[in-house]
């Protein structure tokens, strides 16, 4: 019997997806550097028979499955890409390469996909429809599904579909929320404008230093008096640097951090009220400061009728579905969603650490039930679809 043809037993699948986490996981690559991740991914892909749609990617894959009889498209999305984080966990698979590991879990999320696409290639005869399977590079830097886009691999997708890990629910959970599930995510690096001077004598220069600590904690206001308890937002100064001696008054001051929001109205609200706090408090003390915006993704915010069908099947897999607090993390999922209906999921995995940590790890049971889930919520999606249900294409 060909690989095209065989029956994934649940045991089965269970030990291929645990072997393909694990090469994974053993040979990181970071964000837009996944050459050889694409490469095996191609393989794993090909192996089974399953057809790679080729778009104009630098990494990354795009594949089908289906499409015989025509129909809707739905898309499953995977990301593929590691962090530069030194490994701790002391695993026998740990990272083979110094500095970078897989500590948020995509080697799951793409052996998981890995899996559906096994799963749905068994019944493609069945499929009233495609499902295009998108293996996405740089999810961590913000910038894989701009690139799939461009590329073209959204087109007449009618939904899209994403789940990521989560260590602090238990394997056999899924996390389904309607509305924002995770946040927008926006970077910011603020230069206050100082004058030097002796130390000794700082009537002499303007001290950028006491202006950003001013800054800093006025910007906790916005917070506090331009948000309403109802919503949420957080702002966060991680990084200051200023100076080179003990007694030298530097000529500039900068400040990095983020800003953190479930809502596109307070995105934009806490945003320009960052700007006017930041030029006051500058102008306040005599001189300017200048801040510059590091776009990150927009609020995760799920479908309500994909979140019905989502509930749907997870109690028809015997999962159990719970609604999750919403992420202050960010996913660049949430710019696919934008475009098209989209689902984004919390997948329980029992793990010890959270996401980014050098020790994070996960059970990897939860890679036969994701993929069960990723393979099933398709095939009801498209039946949705082609039923003329709903759903607009707007591409």
């Amino acid at each position: 019997m060909s690989k095209e043809t065989e029956v994934w037993s649940a045991a089965l699948l269970a030990g291929r997806l645990t072997e393909i986490r694990r090469e994974l996981h053993r040979n990181p690559e970071l964000s837009n550097d996944e050459f050889e991740t694409t490469a095996r991914i191609r393989r794993w892909l090909e192996g089974a028979g399953i057809r790679i749609a080729e778009y104009p990617l630098r990494t990354g894959v795009i594949a089908e499955v289906g499409g015989r009889h025509g129909g809707p498209v739905i898309a499953l999305r995977a990301d593929i890409d590691a962090l530069p984080i030194q490994e701790e966990t002391g695993l026998s698979f740990a990272s083979a390469v110094p500095g970078k590991m897989h500590a948020c879990g995509h080697d799951f999320h793409t052996a998981s996909l890995i899996g559906a696409a096994y799963l749905l290639k068994e019944r493609e005869e069945e499929l009233n429809g495609t499902v295009r399977l998108i293996f996405q590079p740089a999810e961590e830097k913000a910038a894989g599904a701009r690139q799939v886009i461009e590329s073209g691999a959204l087109e007449n997708v009618r939904a899209i579909f994403g789940l990521h890990n989560k260590p602090d629910l238990p394997v056999g959970t899924i996390g389904i929320k309607q509305g924002p599930i995770m946040a927008a995510a926006d970077g910011f690096k603020v230069e206050v404008q100082g004058k030097g001077s002796h130390a000794a004598v700082p009537e002499a220069g303007i001290d950028p230093i006491v202006i950003a600590a001013h800054i800093i904690t006025a910007l906790q206001s916005i917070v506090s008096r331009n948000v309403s308890s109802l919503d949420s937002a957080v702002i966060s100064v991680t990084k200051l640097h200023s100076g080179s001696t003990w007694n030298v008054i530097a000529d500039k001051a900068v400040l990095e951090g983020t800003v953190r929001t479930f809502d596109e109205e307070v995105r934009s609200r806490v945003l320009a009220r960052f700007d006017q706090v930041v030029e006051g408090v500058a102008a306040a003390f005599g001189t300017s400061a200048a801040v510059r915006w590091i776009e990150g993704p927009p609020p995760a915010i799920n479908d309500e009728t994909l979140v019905e069908l989502a509930w749907q099947e997870a109690e028809h897999l015997r999962l159990l579905p719970v609604v999750p607090a919403p992420s202050p993390a960010g996913e660049d999922f949430a710019v696919y969603q934008k475009l098209v209906p989209g689902l984004f999921v919390f997948l329980g995995t029992s793990g010890s650490q959270e996401w980014h940590h050098p020790a994070f790890d996960l059970d990897e049971r939860a890679l036969p039930v994701a993929a069960d889930y990723l393979a099933s919520i398709a095939i009801r999606a498209l039946g949705y679809y082609a039923e003329g249900s709903g759903g607009k294409q707007v591409l």
